[in-house]
């Protein structure tokens, strides 16, 4: 043991050590300044290699930039396992912007987590390393990477299955963190010819639990919609675009629109809205659908009256109007929809909505253009209970008389469901508003009888005019039998 004598006091000590940290800190000045960036490098990554060679553990270097472009499998890490920190980890970093849905936490610098995959540990460890001169301060000179260690045995199935699992789980969570755009029409700045996209945020929140649909005709979209987001192979060996045509008719108010953004929160596709009355030739609209993104849905509403897209028409009659040299027209919009444009994307949608069916071209509505006609009619009784679920928060148990009076009116009334959201909002009392919709359907039904008479005493108006024609063609025949004077007579019984 030491003597008090020959112990060393902590003043020494905390010089010693002093010392040594600056010693170490002056060579390694020293080393950064002779030994070029690369030699250091190496010596470093030979030391590591020579210390790890009889080691099993396997690490996996995923750096965040393949040459200029990002990593994907970096990106998808770096999402994946913002969703599995846990209590154990003590440094991560949280932003926000204003286009985010929810907090974004992310791995903070040499923060290890420890993942599991079927029974396998992996270690992961977000690394910061220079990739420059130390003496510049610069972020671009930070290269990021993770490590991923795990037993090397394991190796083919972290390759092939876990590392694909993770792209396929970043994915899925950024679709759902992802704030949906709307993209609409703007004319250019500076002076430049035509129009552009621009966009916001799609906050619609129409789903297809809130739509006042028949079940059937809703599981059929759905279905229609699983069937085509999963089939990108099937497109690809018959040798089709990978798009989608839908085509939304029936009467105004029937819920045509919330039907696309119900589609667009279902799928997480963005939306871009087309006004064809803005584009004036067919190279402007063929730049702007080449500039929309892949996942969209591009919505062309009231194509039948939107722009006059009369070409076809005119061939027929014999070119007996002039067109312009430079005009939107229908073969252009055809060729885009199914033509070569229809293959420069992957997993569009393309929507039609009209109010009257009959007065599109029959090109527009073949299959392959608009693959799925789906009419959006007046409101059911089914609709209106979802509705009324939704409005007022009830389900007909506490007002079983109203609910049945609205089954036995609604049946035989044209009434949109926008018209039954209106009238529900009307009130906040669920009694109140639904007494109010009785009154409503009640009008209707009186409006609609009214209607019918109407038709039918026009029906009857020409037989009536033909009728009246008739008695008087008769009563004038009588009236100048009446008048014509009698043949005077001889005494020989001749007429004079």
């Amino acid at each position: 043991m030491f003597s008090a004598r020959e112990m060393p006091s902590p003043s020494s000590i905390f010089s010693a050590y002093a010392s040594m940290a600056a010693s170490v800190m002056l060579f390694r000045s020293m080393a950064n300044d002779l030994i070029p960036y690369p030699v250091r490098s190496y010596l470093h990554n030979t030391f590591r290699y020579l210390i790890k060679t009889s080691s099993p553990v396997l690490t996996l270097v995923i750096e965040e930039f393949c040459g200029i472009s990002r990593n994907q499998v970096f990106e998808a890490a770096e999402v994946y396992l913002s969703s599995k920190v846990s209590p154990q980890n003590r440094r991560l970093k949280i932003s926000k912007s204003p286009k985010d849905k929810s907090l974004k936490i992310r791995l903070e610098k040499n923060e290890e987590l420890v993942d599991s995959y079927n029974g396998i540990e992996l270690k992961w460890i977000l690394t910061y390393a220079e990739s420059g001169n130390n003496n510049q301060i610069c972020d671009i000179n930070i290269k990021r990477y993770f490590e991923l260690s795990f037993n090397k045995k394991h190796r083919e199935t972290i390759v092939n299955s876990y590392l694909p699992f993770v792209l396929q789980k970043a994915k899925s969570i950024k679709d759902e963190e992802r704030m949906l755009k709307m993209y609409t029409l703007s004319s250019n700045s500076y002076g430049h010819p035509g129009v552009k996209w621009d966009s916001i945020n799609l906050e619609h929140p129409s789903t297809f639990e809130t739509l006042a649909m028949e079940p059937e005709l809703k599981n059929a979209v759905m279905e229609d919609l699983n069937r085509f987001v999963r089939r990108k192979d099937f497109y690809k060996k018959v040798g089709r675009a990978w798009k989608r045509g839908y085509l939304l008719y029936g009467p105004p108010g029937t819920g045509k629109s919330s039907l696309v953004a119900a589609i667009a929160n279902y799928l997480k596709f963005d939306i871009y809205d087309l006004q064809l009355e803005n584009i004036t030739r067919d190279s402007e609209l063929r730049r702007l659908l080449l500039s929309t993104a892949n996942r969209s849905i591009l919505v062309i509403e009231d194509i039948d009256c939107s722009v006059d897209l009369s070409d076809r028409r005119h061939q027929v009659e014999g070119r007996k109007h002039a067109e312009p040299p430079h005009k939107l027209t229908l073969s252009g919009l055809l060729n885009f929809i199914d033509g070569l444009w229809s293959t420069c994307g992957d997993e569009r949608i393309i929507i039609f909505t009209t109010n009257h069916k009959e007065r599109l071209d029959p090109a527009l509505l073949r299959p392959g253009r608009m693959d799925m006609h789906i009419h959006m009619s007046y409101c059911s009784f089914h609709g209106f209970k979802l509705l009324a679920s939704n409005y007022l928060g009830t389900s007909g148990q506490q007002h079983q008389d109203l609910f049945t009076e609205i089954e036995g009116l609604i049946e035989d009334t044209n009434v949109t469901p926008a018209q039954v959201a209106e009238e529900l909002m009307k009130s906040e009392d669920a009694k109140d508003a639904l007494e109010g919709f009785v009154g409503l359907l009640k009008r209707k039904k009186m409006e609609g009888d009214v209607c019918e008479n109407d038709e039918t005493e026009k029906a009857l108006i020409p037989e009536a005019k033909r009728a009246r024609v008739n008695n008087g063609k008769q009563g004038k025949t009588k009236r100048k039998n009446s008048l014509r004077t009698p043949p005077r007579r001889t005494r020989g019984g001749k007429s004079l």
